[in-house]
């Protein structure tokens, strides 16, 4: 981390106007969260299978042969698509006959078609100091960095951590676990449950520097699992040491 340091106050120290007033290293926590989520495909849908669920609104429909006949269409190929709608809960049968869900009058209004995919899991980064999920790779502790103090405005680690399903949904598209591939889309519908699989100390590496033109101390925050500076923690240290870093080094 030495050769990171030194990198990094080389940068920093390029504006002659800018000079470097202290420096420091600590750690963040970053919990590992398992997600498991309900995937879905989105298509267009078939022509042969809108055609069958605007016949369903309009005539009574029993057997598949009495489809087979009106449509002038392969039977068992009729039957495929019977028990896909089925499978997908686009159709039921009431009163013996055919007639469209909620969800099947839905997808046809919108004329995409979904079906469920098998539950999945996927291992997301949260840190509560940011209080939101974080991209990025843990990576093996350095000699030193295990040593580290943690982040003096860490927030309290006992509170058990809740999520908003739309966060973590937000979090595993920007992981990139939904694809689209030329018409079909695979997309997050439902998280099912999240759960806490262990916490690791991520190391930061803190620069309070000087602008003589502009009378201003400011700090700068280097997140090695971001790998870029961190506006979030950058802007906490700005807004609650500022008054106190003018009386300490000026």
């Amino acid at each position: 981390m030495r050769d990171l340091e030194k990198r990094l106050k080389k940068e920093l120290q390029q504006n002659i106007k800018v000079k470097l007033i202290d420096s420091a290293s600590w750690s963040i926590a970053v919990h590992s969260i398992e997600v498991e989520f309900k995937p879905i495909k989105r298509m267009k849908m078939d022509v042969l299978m809108k055609m069958m669920l605007l016949t369903f609104q309009k005539a009574k429909i029993a057997k598949a042969d009495q489809l087979s006949d009106l449509l002038l269409v392969e039977q068992l190929f009729l039957e495929d698509l019977l028990n896909i709608m089925g499978r997908t809960g686009l159709i039921e049968k009431r009163e013996s006959v055919f007639a469209l869900t909620d969800r099947g009058l839905r997808q046809l209004e919108n004329g995409i078609f979904e079906e469920e995919q098998e539950t999945k899991t996927y291992t997301l980064l949260y840190s509560p100091c940011h209080e939101d999920f974080l991209q990025g790779e843990i990576k093996p502790a350095l000699d030193g960095e295990e040593e580290l103090e943690i982040y003096r405005y860490a927030k309290e680690e006992s509170v058990k951590l809740k999520f908003e399903d739309l966060q973590v949904i937000d979090a595993l598209r920007t992981s990139g676990v939904e694809a689209e591939e030329g018409d079909v889309q695979t997309v997050v519908s439902k998280i099912v449950s999240t759960s806490e699989l262990y916490i690791d100390d991520v190391p930061c590496l803190e620069f309070i520097l000087y602008n003589e033109e502009e009378d201003l101390l400011y700090a700068r925050v280097w997140n090695t699992l971001l790998e870029k500076w961190d506006e979030t923690l950058e802007n906490e240290l700005n807004e609650k040491e500022r008054v106190n870093w003018k009386e300490k080094y000026l």
